[in-house]
């Protein structure tokens, strides 16, 4: 494999393990923002007592998130420096901005919310968890918006040999970007949710703490329900969107190898194979793609075979990968619904094999969420900058093989290592349950 290769594998890897952990840290921060409120505002101590148990999951997942976010912005200066010199008068801007703002606030609201307790009133210190979620989800946006600039770039021009910026408003109110953080800020809420469902379920199914764990699997289920069906929402506008700005994406999204109009979606289609959607022959919808495309049933898509073999992305694992994710969306659609039923009834803790179906959903909106990440980034190529710049133009020129081949084994031996040290820490401490002893921390009910 040359540099170019090597080098999209390690940013693909430390990019995707990076994203094991973001959205976990974008729900959980809401959702334990949400228990403490819950528990300033009523004094129910099991409310304390949640947001004390989830908060700590919380916190062992936000770290491996700063560590592994890190490491990318350094692949900037040394895989694709040619990509930093040609755009970084663009793509710097948003990244300065997150790591002084965004990223400032959250850590140091973070650091305020766990060492706080029993040393701030109990407002100030629920003001402290509401700060540094905000900021959490500031510092998506922010990233997203950059990451939006590479699929639709806007406000800037060619000038000099590089791309150099001349509207830095369109760049932060880019449609593309705030469809995109929308469908990821839901998402995470959701993956957030069917964590908690899946380890209040494990705790159930061996009859712990079941009252705790039963109003905690309750509130998840209605925030994975309604995020889920916000996932589905914003995911049909950003269907629009990107049939719109990436035409070829779009296509391979659906194999759609000629254009045509009213154009149906074969539900068992081979991504390599151009055929009519024939409802006899096969499960069909008609005119679905058109009317996902555009909202209009007649509308044309443009076919793979209109652009030339060279600009086309990657058919067979961009098709999959939107399939896949669009069918473990609705899973979780139907097993959040079923949750919130079930949850109600009286006999909820007895309910085994629904309760050993949530465990094991666990990993459901982890593989979701890489399979959508897989279309945003296979679905650009051969592009880095959509229509702008093309990856194999972007790659540093003066490393070679060996230093890249290194690299990755390094990262993956490295970050191997701390997956195994966060995963032990998770299931450790999500295994233990929450502390029964409140002496320790009750008494900051008395610094209201």
């Amino acid at each position: 494999m040359n540099v170019l290769t090597l080098s999209q594998l390690q940013f693909a890897a430390t990019g995707m393990f990076h994203w094991i952990f973001v959205p976990l840290t974008l729900g959980l921060s809401i959702l334990t923002a949400w228990m403490e409120t819950k528990y300033v505002t009523t004094g129910d101590e099991t409310w304390l007592r949640m947001t004390k148990f989830w908060g700590k999951l919380f916190l062992i997942n936000f770290a491996l998130g700063v560590v592994t976010g890190i490491t990318m912005e350094f692949q900037f200066g040394m895989n694709w420096s040619e990509y930093s010199r040609y755009v970084g008068d663009i793509f710097g801007a948003p990244l300065a901005i997150e790591a002084t703002l965004a990223f400032f606030l959250e850590s140091v609201f973070i650091g305020v919310w766990i060492f706080g307790w029993n040393k701030i009133s109990k407002k100030a210190h629920l003001v402290s968890i509401w700060l540094a979620s905000v900021a959490t989800n500031v510092s998506a946006l922010i990233i997203l918006l950059a990451n939006a600039w590479m699929q639709k770039p806007v406000g800037y021009v060619l000038r000099n040999g590089r791309a150099e910026m001349n509207d830095f408003l369109a760049v932060l109110t880019n449609p593309y970007g705030w469809i995109k953080f929308t469908h990821t800020l839901l998402s995470g809420y959701a993956l957030a949710a069917f964590v908690i469902m899946g380890v209040s379920a494990w705790h159930l199914l061996r009859k712990n703490e079941t009252d705790f764990f039963i109003r905690s699997f309750k509130l998840a289920a209605v925030w994975a329900f309604v995020a889920s069906i916000g996932v589905a929402v914003t995911g049909d506008f950003h269907a629009v969107e990107i049939a719109r700005t990436q035409p070829t994406k779009f296509a391979a999204m659906e194999a759609q190898w000629e254009t045509q109009r009213g154009v149906g979606m074969n539900l068992l289609l081979l991504p390599d194979v151009a055929r009519e959607c024939n409802a006899v022959e096969q499960l069909c919808i008609p005119n679905a793609i058109s009317f996902l495309a555009f909202h209009d049933a007649n509308a044309e898509i443009k076919g793979l075979k209109d652009f030339p073999a060279e600009l086309r992305p990657a058919v067979t694992p961009t098709f999959l990968s939107f399939r896949l994710m669009v069918g473990l969306g609705t899973f979780m659609i139907i097993a959040s619904l079923l949750g919130i039923i079930l949850s109600r009834r009286s006999n909820f803790a007895d309910q085994r094999v629904f309760l050993s179906v949530m465990v094991f959903a666990i990993p459901a909106p982890y593989l979701a969420e890489q399979f959508g990440w897989l279309v945003a980034e296979l679905g650009r190529q051969p592009w880095i900058v959509y229509g702008v710049l093309k990856t194999a133009d972007a790659v540093s020129k003066s490393i070679s093989t060996t230093q890249v081949a290194l690299s990755l084994l390094g990262f993956t031996v490295l970050y191997g290592l701390l997956g195994a040290i966060d995963i032990f820490l998770l299931v450790k401490y999500a295994k233990k349950g929450p502390d029964t002893d409140l002496s320790t921390i009750i008494n900051v009910q008395g610094r209201g």
